[in-house]
C-alpha cells in the first residue's frame, strides 16, 4: 500500500497543517503551481515529491519538473499534468492520448476547484486537489490523501484547509 498526499497550486505558500495532514503519506505529488523551487524543496525534504510545473512556475521549478509525468504507482497507472481539463472539456494537448491510452488516475491541478470525477468514457479517475495557496479566487483551500494498493485506489479524504486569511 502506498498513501498519497496531493496537493496543488499552492503559489509559494505553504500551510503548516499540510506536515500534519501528510504526515503517514509515504509521498506527496504536486500537481503544478509550486511558485518557486523552495517550496518544492520543502516538500521533497519532508516526503518523496513527484511533481509537473504549473502556468506560473519559473525556470527554476521547470528545470527540476516536467510538464507531465505519467509513472506506475503500484500496479496504477498515473498521469499527472497541470492543466489537464476535466472529463467533457480535456484540455486539447492531453485530449487524444488520454482517449488513446487512458491512465487508471489522471491529476491536474489549474483551476482551483476540487474535482474528483469517474470518467466512464474512458474508465478514469479524474483529480484535482483545488489550491492549497493563498493566490487565486476559490474560498476554501484544498489537498487530497488517498491509497492505492496494487490496483485499488481507497481511503480518499478531501481536507480543507482554514481559509485563505
Amino acid at each position: 500500500m502506498t498513501s498519497i498526499g496531493l496537493i496543488s497550486d499552492t503559489h509559494s505558500f505553504l500551510d503548516d497543517s499540510v506536515y500534519k495532514h501528510f504526515e503517514n503519506c509515504d509521498e506527496i505529488w504536486h500537481a503544478g503551481d509550486f511558485g518557486n523551487i523552495a517550496l518544492a524543496d520543502q516538500l521533497s525534504a519532508f516526503k518523496p515529491l513527484r511533481g509537473v510545473y504549473g502556468n506560473i512556475d519559473g525556470q527554476d521549478v521547470r528545470i527540476v519538473y516536467p510538464e507531465h509525468v505519467r509513472f506506475m504507482c503500484e500496479e496504477t497507472d498515473v498521469w499527472m499534468t497541470h492543466i489537464g481539463g476535466y472529463p467533457g472539456r480535456y484540455n486539447p494537448k492531453v485530449r487524444m492520448e488520454l482517449i488513446r491510452n487512458p491512465p487508471k488516475i489522471f491529476i491536474c491541478g489549474h483551476s482551483h476547484i476540487l474535482k474528483v470525477i469517474y470518467d466512464k468514457k474512458i474508465n478514469c479517475l479524474h483529480l484535482n486537489p483545488g489550491a492549497a495557496g493563498k493566490i487565486g479566487w476559490q474560498k476554501v483551500r484544498t489537498l487530497i490523501r488517498f491509497s492505492i494498493s496494487g490496483a485499488k485506489i481507497h481511503d480518499m479524504e478531501i481536507i480543507e484547509l482554514k481559509d485563505r486569511g
